[in-house]
């Protein structure tokens, strides 16, 4: 079979034919040059308004980079017309098989934005014998073609948080769709500030605002007043996860703390070594760390009274009612307030500030993934994690969408991975 029955099987271009397929070997390895030439009588077509118009004059050949095949090199080779048109005047044709002045085809450019969710980018560059712009600008054509394909009016429930991209405390507000309709990154913007959530709703509209019926967020004061002003009529719940992870700050502190007053008195160091005892959940600790915790247990200090309340709070998400659950936190606060432990009434008196918040959780259990976000952030972290960091927001915001926002994809007449 000829390697032109090949691509007129797989990669027919509308109103041009495969010419003639010759060898290359320059630039250090073979290579497949594959001509094109318009069908008789085919007019160009206006890049500018996508008319046909008669021809005026023909530029130099052109080499668009295709799909190796058999890990050889393929180009394609056309010598560009331009157009005469009497909308736009003399423009150059568009022609179905790569976008304005891109040498990579269309085709090969979504072959690489595929591969680089399963690859890194450098990985996919080695990989198939490019360079890493390449692929950088074939993962931004397919990101930017999604975001302009994408379908965001079935939203009813989102996750907002922050998670940090650089040192010395730089974030993103990452917003996430977090309903039965799918579970993906729908927005994220510089910073953590009102400032940047507003932008969000601005950009998503008063009318897919209206729409939503859940948010889920932490308690970052800035996320707290926007939400109540552009979204007042939204179920607004809090994050499990940074609610205990407040109480375990809490803890820690209380157990730092004390630590350093025990030596400080010259008493018996029980507390070293035991951060990750009072810490971690008690079904996940090993045999030493259970050995180490009930020799704590038998202590009467303020470290002990804290991990107690903690692990006592843990019934808070066990109920099935709100009325019931806030009954439990009002008495759980209260006994806290009475610990004369100033870590501990700190995160009490802020459970109090935010008891609607907290008892939303209830009404909207069952409902929505409340364990999403996390677990998207995660995914964030890895997507950073797997490229080193980013040393550009811009590439950063492209990788993000790339890997989390179920972007839809161009069909073509043949999937290559």
């Amino acid at each position: 079979m000829l390697i032109k029955s090949i691509l007129n099987r797989i990669q027919p271009q509308r109103g041009f034919v495969y010419g003639s397929v010759s060898w290359s070997g320059q630039c250090g390895r073979p290579a497949l040059i594959i001509e094109i030439r318009p069908r008789r009588g085919n007019r160009p077509v206006c890049s500018g308004c996508d008319r046909r118009a008669p021809g005026y004059d023909r530029l130099a050949q052109r080499r668009f980079e295709f799909i190796p095949m058999w890990g050889i090199a393929v180009f394609f080779l056309y010598a560009m017309r331009r157009v005469d048109c009497p909308r736009c005047g003399v423009k150059v044709e568009r022609v179905p098989w790569a976008e304005g002045k891109n040498h990579l085809t269309t085709t090969y450019a979504w072959f690489l934005a595929r591969w680089a969710r399963r690859l890194s980018w450098k990985g996919v560059a080695e990989a198939f014998q490019t360079s890493w712009d390449n692929v950088f600008r074939s993962v931004k054509l397919a990101v930017s073609w999604g975001l302009a394909h994408r379908n965001i009016e079935n939203v009813t429930a989102i996750g907002i948080d922050e998670i940090a991209y650089k040192k010395r405390h730089k974030y993103l507000t990452m917003v996430y769709q977090i309903d039965a309709n799918g579970r993906r990154l729908l927005w994220l913007g510089k910073k953590r500030t009102q400032k940047t959530l507003q932008q969000f709703f601005k950009e998503f509209g008063e009318e897919r605002t209206a729409r939503l019926k859940f948010i889920c967020s932490d308690m970052w004061k800035p996320y707290l007043r926007i939400v109540a002003k552009k979204a007042g009529h939204v179920l607004h719940i809090l994050d499990r996860f940074h609610i205990m992870s407040q109480m375990s700050k809490a803890l820690d502190q209380v157990r730092a703390q004390e630590t350093r007053e025990l030596k400080a008195k010259g008493a018996q160091p029980v507390l070293t070594k035991s951060r990750w005892c009072i810490l971690k959940r008690p079904k996940k600790l090993t045999e030493s760390q259970v050995i180490k915790l009930n020799e704590l247990l038998a202590c009467n200090l303020k470290t002990v009274r804290a991990y107690l309340l903690k692990e006592d709070f843990q019934r808070f998400w066990q109920y099935k009612r709100a009325a019931w659950a806030g009954k439990f936190l009002d008495a759980w606060c209260k006994r806290t307030m009475r610990s004369r432990i100033p870590a501990m009434k700190k995160v009490a008196k802020m459970l109090r500030s935010h008891r609607e918040l907290l008892l939303n959780w209830f009404r909207a259990r069952e409902k929505i993934a409340l364990g999403a976000v996390e677990g998207l952030n995660n995914k964030a972290k890895v997507t950073c994690r797997r490229s080193y960091g980013f040393r550009s927001y811009e590439v950063l915001k492209v990788a993000l969408y790339h890997n989390l926002g179920c972007l839809p994809e161009l069909e073509g007449t043949h999937r290559f991975c």
